[in-house]
């Protein structure tokens, strides 16, 4: 037997009452006729107790005979089998595992932290129970072995500067890191009848040792690329500017005269303080 076995067992509320029909019944017999035959049928009674099992929703009971596989309960009420039975109880419940911050390397080599959020359910009590030792442990294992192993296939950032263009990163592809996490968990869970539900990064950042050195580096390429922006417009206005005083003969500038003055545009225009306007009285060359 490898694969789940359902199984149906007997009513537990016609055993219910059988049980107390024979064990009122013998009790009354034994008082009345004072005959130690009659205990015979509390013994039965008793006998019958452990044979109830109680099974909830979105819960199972699996059935083991002296170590031999018989089934699997996932009728929800109340049961009876036989007292020799082993009954072991398995949640087929979605839970939750939310795993730890673990430091590993990304696919450049640098050092950050990743944790992962799991959902996840049992769908094939055998292989839960017999397949894999602890199922619950195993979960929280392979799912840290998934996300080592993710996080080494994937950059953390795009490092355009380095000529580091990646189509999918950790921190921008949320929907294609997940899926693939999925996938990965998924692959490594089935061997113990486990259904992966949602997987997803629940936290990402660099490791600490890295942190203040890669914020700067965020912070000079958002600077050179305001920079790059800020430039290529100010050439934009001062072209603009100088076309147009061409155009309506505002006044006649020579080479000397325009290089000044889009010298001075562009300390206007590039400059990051406020400027300080000075009033020329005389001449342009005074």
């Amino acid at each position: 037997m490898t694969n789940e076995k359902n199984l149906v067992p007997f009513n537990g509320y016609i055993m219910l009452l059988l049980f107390f029909i024979v064990t009122i019944g013998s009790t009354i017999l034994l008082i009345t006729n004072e005959s130690l035959i009659f205990g015979i049928g509390i013994i039965l009674a008793l006998f019958m107790l452990p044979g109830f099992v109680l099974v909830n929703p979105n819960n199972s009971r699996v059935l083991l005979l002296f170590g031999k596989y018989i089934g699997t309960i996932k009728k929800n009420g109340l049961f009876w089998v036989l007292p020799f039975y082993t009954k072991t109880s398995i949640s087929l419940r979605a839970s939750n595992f939310d795993s730890e911050r673990l430091k590993v390397n990304d696919k450049l080599g640098n050092p950050i932290m990743i944790s992962t959020i799991l959902v996840w359910r049992v769908t094939d009590t055998y292989k839960a129970a017999f397949d894999v030792d602890d199922y619950k442990n195993f979960v929280r294992v392979q799912t840290d072995a998934a996300v080592r192993k993710l996080a080494s296939m994937y950059p953390y950032d795009n490092f355009a500067d380095e000529g580091h263009i990646e189509d999918i990163t950790l921190r921008s592809s949320v929907n294609e890191v997940s899926e693939a996490l999925e996938k990965e968990v998924q692959e490594r869970l089935s061997m113990a009848g486990i259904e992966v539900l949602e997987a997803r990064i629940g936290y990402l950042a660099y490791a600490q040792e890295i942190a203040n050195a890669m914020l700067k580096r965020q912070q000079a390429t958002a600077i050179v690329a305001a920079r790059h922006k800020i430039v290529e417009g100010a050439v934009s206005m001062v072209e603009m500017a100088l076309d147009q005083l061409s155009k309506k003969q505002v006044v006649d500038l020579d080479d000397e005269r325009k290089a000044a003055m889009v010298s001075n545009l562009m300390v206007v225009l590039c400059s990051d303080k406020d400027v300080s306007p000075i009033v020329n009285a005389g001449t342009l060359n005074h």
